[in-house]
């Protein structure tokens, strides 16, 4: 039975990787088709990622990027710390609309986010792109940091309010740095959610918003180009390299709490 669950559980895992695996080789062809076997190695489509709209999405993934985790990290540890507390009432319930937009169709989001940005005047802006972005980030956020605050002890808390610290000393010396590796994580999830998102994007953003996702859904649409390999694999380097950053954070951290006990 464990040698079946091994088998299963490689497979799995084969069966998951296996279209990356096959795309990523792509981005280094020298020829214009997306095809096998690879007549050359070249590096002329990052090069073409350097320049034009390519250039331009990449610019504009980042800033709306960055924008969308520093509102979801904000707002989502906020809402966390909030649905914490036990004495908060209807906590089930609030916690459940801060998760509907993990399950709501995102064509859904797009058409309501569309409507409620050209009401305040923020339709086909950077801010109103960033703003989106964050409504579907911030779920991961909360369910991160709650994940992490629930592994709190509370007797150090207590025990920290009992030596005299006042309620915002105990959230910035004990909660925040306990929870610190959720928050992390959290940022993780919301920035690769940020770039991977295309259909929200395609309702709230303008030609000067074109993200890199939006990009290469309009290069796959238009004309089939090995660029978008190339640009999956910045992609898939990018999150691979945050999801080391955020592993080797958690770990320091996690190491220096066990030195200080």
């Amino acid at each position: 039975m464990r040698a079946l669950k091994i088998i299963f559980g490689i497979a799995a895992v084969v069966f998951l990787l296996l279209p990356i695996v096959a795309i990523l080789p792509l981005a280094f062809t020298d020829s214009v088709f997306l095809n096998y076997p690879i007549p050359g190695v070249s590096l002329r489509w990052f090069d073409e990622l350097a320049s034009g709209a390519w250039q331009r999405s990449i610019i504009n993934s980042l800033i709306i990027g960055g924008g969308a985790t520093l509102v979801s990290v904000v707002l989502g540890t906020l809402a966390a710390l909030g649905l914490a507390g036990s004495a908060l009432p209807l906590a089930g319930l609030f916690r459940t609309v801060f998760l509907l937009p993990m399950v709501v169709p995102a064509v859904v989001l797009g058409v309501g986010l569309q409507i409620s940005l050209a009401r305040i005047g923020l339709s086909s802006t950077y801010l109103g792109v960033i703003v989106s972005h964050s409504v579907l980030c911030i779920p991961f956020v909360i369910v991160s940091v709650s994940t992490a605050l629930a592994g709190i002890d509370r007797t150090s808390l207590r025990a920290a309010a009992s030596l005299g610290a006042n309620p915002f000393t105990v959230f910035r010396r004990v909660t925040m740095p306990l929870a610190a590796p959720g928050i992390v994580t959290g940022a993780v999830f919301a920035f690769a959610t940020s770039l991977d998102e295309v259909v929200l994007t395609l309702f709230v953003a303008g030609p000067n918003q074109r993200t890199l996702a939006r990009q290469m859904f309009s290069s796959i649409r238009e004309n089939i180009s090995p660029a978008v390999a190339a640009a999956a694999f910045l992609l898939i380097l990018g999150t691979l390299l945050l999801a080391g950053l955020a592993a080797l954070l958690r770990w320091r951290q996690e190491r220096s709490l066990a030195g200080k006990v």
